[in-house]
């Protein structure tokens, strides 16, 4: 019978293999290099992931978890108005430390859209969970369970989206403004807009 897997010596791998992947890419990933270049053996992340797959997905839900828990101090804090929630959870993902684990994202979720059953899990964390996670703060105001959905739609689409260029083209003032603008023409926000640089 094989042994239980010790989660918490599987979620420091996890963090290791995550920095790797940002600093070198997970198109031409392979084990045998990457368990080196973190001092583990293969048998060792075969032992706690079965596939490369399976590895990437846990790699990109640590990422989100990562993510969802800054964000999560930035929903929290009351005194800021959805306007400027979004402005600073802007602000905290359009830097150039971000720029490596937004890649990562967007790698995989064009391998995903091409082979869906080689990520059969992928989609569900890269859009249902966060749409849960963004549409709650708009139920817990008082919209309706259906409009809080629809909002959170939009918000992750618009910064993605925002993302995507950035990513692409590094232009952080041009993919800046447009935030800016794109953030003050929704109309779900009744608050004064404030820029998000």
């Amino acid at each position: 019978m094989p042994r239980p897997l010790d989660e918490a010596n599987r979620a420091q791998l996890i963090d290791r293999v995550l920095e790797d992947v940002l600093a070198h890419g997970i198109g031409s990933l392979s084990l045998r290099p990457l368990a080196k270049r973190i001092g583990v053996s293969a048998a060792a992340l075969l032992y706690n992931f079965t596939s490369k797959e399976e590895l990437t997905i846990a790699i990109l839900k640590r990422a989100g978890d990562r993510q969802r828990a800054l964000f999560e101090t930035i929903r929290s804090q009351e005194h800021l108005t959805p306007y400027e929630v979004c402005a600073e959870i802007w602000r905290a993902v359009s830097t150039k430390e971000m720029i490596p684990l937004f890649r990562l994202f967007f790698e995989v979720y064009g391998l995903a859209l091409q082979d869906r059953e080689r990520f059969p899990d992928f989609f569900a964390g890269a859009i249902e969970r966060w749409l849960a996670f963004i549409a709650i703060a708009f139920e817990r105001s008082g919209a309706k369970k259906r409009d809080a959905r629809l909002v959170a739609t939009m918000l992750l689409a618009g910064f993605r989206g925002l993302m995507l260029d950035l990513c692409a083209t590094g232009d952080f003032a041009r993919v800046n403004g447009a935030a800016n603008v794109w953030l003050q023409s929704l109309n779900i926000f009744h608050a004064p807009a404030r820029a998000t640089r």
